[in-house]
């Protein structure tokens, strides 16, 4: 079977040739450059310039001449060969034969996400790499991996959020073939694969839309990265959305993705009437109404309106939410740390946390210190579990820590135990961070390559060593901070998987597969029987008693992070996990706790 994405965007085959397409309402001049020689690229109205060339082959290499002088790459290239300034490369994404012609992707419910970053989550740091490792995940008890961001970047080393190129998965990992061989390989294997999207920010290089298409930000929304992307503008705010949710379905059509998670929407700043967020979620859904497409979003302002279900319990625009409350909840019981936003979950972990076991945000509107006490949150107790994708670590969590550290490097074994069982059995969406599945001993560091913009490079730098200096660690040597631009910073994350073979490894590693056994068993079984609501009490001040109801029976997560051992009636419940010595649940000491479930059959 044979795939491709038609829009009105960038170079399209067609027949006999290549139809080139830019929007350069604030160019004066454009002319099309093919391997090497230039073209009349005429106006054909609202900002566009189009044209039709026969002859064209897939493996051609062009760009757009801007106003006599500048040659830049297309801002829709399916390809980058020569990195982000470079010219764009023509592809014919037809020529790639798929063999997952019934696959149609999984109910959410299902989901047991495994994020990774493709460059150093095995040594190759390649789409083929990761491919490799497909089976392991599986046998894991793995139902997706979720990919960081792929748009082209400047240079070989980079999270992924620099990206300037949305339409070009970055060439560090291979050609755009391989990442369809990944892809195809998944679905044949069952898993799904989702491919997080940055739709709020271009990247620091390489982006030439300034350069005629002035109009495509606009300076009366302000972002962190400056001036924001133009979603409402009277003139722009149609073509700038189109060229967003046209990249959408393309990730979701041509490479067959199962879902998209997109980054901090609180940054997507738009005042017309229909919210970009409204509009594309509901676009996807139309779109494809015969798959099983999954939504998410990053959002610090716990924006419960994005996950409303119909009648029906159906998204209507997204599926869910990453959870950072529920995380941020375990991170402070599970370390003691309260500096920066553990602070506002300090004052009572406990209570946060019962909160987000039940409700899915613990802040629903009350003031967050972190905020200067301005209200966050809307209220989110009626959304299913399913709407709430949670996690005890991802790649900001420990790639945003000065030295990269994981859990496993901060954390007691034994109350990391308890806190993985709460993570991986309880009826919201699991993620996790790639090699957390056997207490990966490599950090993951935040790491760039802008080279040889050594000016860019030192900014980076010196922002980074100047971020944490505020720190007690550091105020007095930034140098144990490792530096961002040098390739052994890199290579330093890259995961090592032999040592799952090895204990205290291959331990953590058995455990993590026998809780995502019985949450396929268990935990799914129930959520796939319908959502009638949950309720969370405090029998103690450091014990919690979540109670999840659903069609075919409950699930009752009881958890002590105390210091006294608390009893348990378990009624007419059978345990399903207990890392209690007693083997029931019944009786739990320090940092144990029991899963419980009932049926109504």
């Amino acid at each position: 079977m044979r795939r491709a994405h038609s829009m009105d965007f960038g170079a399209e085959m067609v027949e006999g040739g290549v139809r080139f397409a830019l929007w350069a309402p604030t160019a004066k001049s454009v002319a099309l450059v093919v391997d090497g020689a230039d073209h009349p690229l005429p106006e054909s109205g609202g900002g566009w310039r189009r044209t039709a060339l026969p002859g064209v082959k897939p493996g051609a290499r062009y760009g757009f001449r801007i106003d006599g002088d500048l040659v830049v790459p297309d801002p829709a290239s399916r390809f980058q060969p020569d990195d982000v300034s470079g010219l764009s490369e023509v592809i014919d994404p037809r020529a790639f034969a798929w063999s997952d012609a019934d696959w149609t992707g999984r109910p959410f419910e299902e989901a047991v996400i495994y994020e990774c970053h493709v460059g150093t989550a095995t040594p190759e740091g390649t789409y083929a790499g990761l491919q490799a490792r497909l089976p392991d995940l599986k046998a894991l008890g793995v139902t997706a991996i979720e990919l960081l961001p792929l748009a082209d970047f400047k240079g070989a080393r980079n999270w992924g959020y620099d990206g300037v190129q949305p339409y070009a998965p970055d060439g560090a990992y291979g050609r755009p073939d391989d990442l369809k061989r990944l892809i195809d390989a998944a679905h044949g294997l069952g898993l799904m694969v989702y491919l997080d999207a940055v739709y709020n920010h271009f990247g620091p290089a390489g982006n030439y839309l300034h350069a005629y298409a002035k109009t495509f930000f606009t300076e009366r929304h302000q972002t962190p990265w400056g001036a924001g992307i133009n979603f409402d503008g009277k003139e722009s705010g149609a073509t700038v959305r189109q060229f967003f949710i046209q990249n959408a379905l393309y990730w979701l059509e041509e490479y067959r993705f199962d879902g998209l998670r997109f980054d901090a929407v609180h940054a997507i700043l738009d005042d017309s009437p229909r919210h970009f967020l409204a509009e594309l979620g509901e676009t996807v859904r139309k779109t494809f109404p015969d798959r099983q497409i999954h939504l998410m979003l990053e959002n610090e302002a716990n924006q419960a309106r994005w996950l409303e279900r119909d009648a029906a319990g159906r998204p209507k625009m997204h599926d869910a939410q990453w959870a950072d409350d529920l995380h941020h909840c375990w991170h402070v019981l599970l370390t003691g740390e309260d500096a920066g936003y553990y602070k506002s979950f300090a004052d009572k972990p406990v209570a946060h946390l019962a909160r987000c076991l039940a409700e899915g945000f613990a802040y629903q509107g009350e003031p967050f210190a972190t905020l200067d006490n301005h209200p966050r949150g809307e209220p989110s107790g009626h959304l299913p579990p399913s709407a709430f994708v949670t996690f005890l670590q991802n790649h900001d969590q420990v790639g945003n820590r000065a030295l990269g550290e994981r859990l496993n490097h901060l954390a007691d074994p034994k109350k990391l135990d308890l806190a993985r069982a709460g993570l991986l059995l309880a009826p919201q969406i699991p993620m996790l961070w790639m090699g957390e599945e056997w207490s990966a001993s490599a950090p993951f560091l935040f790491f760039v390559d802008f080279a040889p913009d050594e000016d860019l490079n030192k900014a980076v730098r010196d922002g980074r060593r100047r971020e944490f200096k505020s720190f007690a660690a550091f105020a007095d040597d930034t140098s144990k901070i490792p530096d961002p631009t040098e390739r052994e910073t890199f290579a330093a994350s890259k995961l090592d998987w032999s040592e799952r073979e090895r204990s205290p490894h291959r331990e953590v590693l058995a455990e993590t597969t026998r809780l995502l056994g019985l949450r396929r068993d268990v935990v799914v079984t129930l959520a796939k029987s319908g959502y009638d609501g949950a309720a969370a009490t405090m029998p103690r001040a450091d014990v919690v008693d979540c109670t999840w109801r659903f069609g075919a029976g409950t699930l009752r997560f009881v958890a002590n992070v105390g210091t006294e051992a608390f009893a348990v009636d378990p009624g007419g419940a059978r345990p399903v996990w207990t890392n209690a010595p007693d083997g029931a649940g019944r009786d739990l000491p320090s940092w144990t706790g029991v899963f419980l479930t009932e049926s109504h059959a």
